[in-house]
């Protein structure tokens, strides 16, 4: 009787743990839908921007919590793209990014704070140049539903941010090209 008590316990506890795993369900980034752009103010006479056209990573999505959910981002530093490829090689250059020595960036949430319907605030631990700050997304939840395509489970999501790049250690030409950067992220991802 009570090895079948034992039993009986240890099959509710997995059944517990199956149950609260179900809802927590991994969505994988589809890079073609993904990326991050920036722009940062140029001498105050116009704001330049450029694109992560190679952003890779997974968010572990709970529906009926989201306050639940992860996300964690890695960005290819080497896949900058503002459409001038001199500036481009400028930009992965120490002065900027320094990609031969930093080749990504890094983003792993620590807490997801629902504001009011589909937005949030996800707060995270952001990498960038062997440096560790707080990053806070205002991200927005666009859509879930089977993509039309390919048939997956697909969710979507918008985010806002900014940075002070000094934060990181980046201080070529401040003041002329500001500190602060701002971050437009969009993510597709399906399981």
């Amino acid at each position: 009787m009570k090895n079948f008590l034992k039993i009986s316990s240890l099959l509710i506890i997995l059944a517990g743990l199956s149950n609260a795993n179900a809802q927590n369900k991994v969505y994988k980034f589809e890079k073609n839908h993904t990326s991050v752009l920036w722009t940062a103010n140029h001498f105050g006479y116009s704001k330049v921007s450029g694109k992560f056209v190679d952003v890779d990573g997974s968010i572990t999505f709970d529906e009926k919590a989201p306050k639940n959910s992860k996300v964690e981002a890695t960005i290819n530093m080497n896949s900058i793209v503002t459409g001038l490829p001199k500036f481009d090689e400028h930009l992965k250059s120490k002065d900027f990014f320094d990609v031969k020595t930093y080749p990504t960036a890094k983003f792993v949430s620590k807490k997801v704070e629902i504001t009011k319907g589909n937005s949030a605030y996800v707060y995270g631990d952001f990498t960038l140049l062997g440096k560790t700050r707080e990053l806070i997304l205002s991200a927005t939840f666009n859509k879930s539903a089977p993509n039309p395509m390919n048939k997956k489970p697909t969710i979507g999501f918008s985010a806002i941010a900014s940075i002070n790049r000094s934060d990181f250690g980046m201080a070529y030409a401040l003041p002329n090209i500001a500190d602060n950067v701002y971050l437009n992220i969009e993510v597709e991802a399906n399981q």
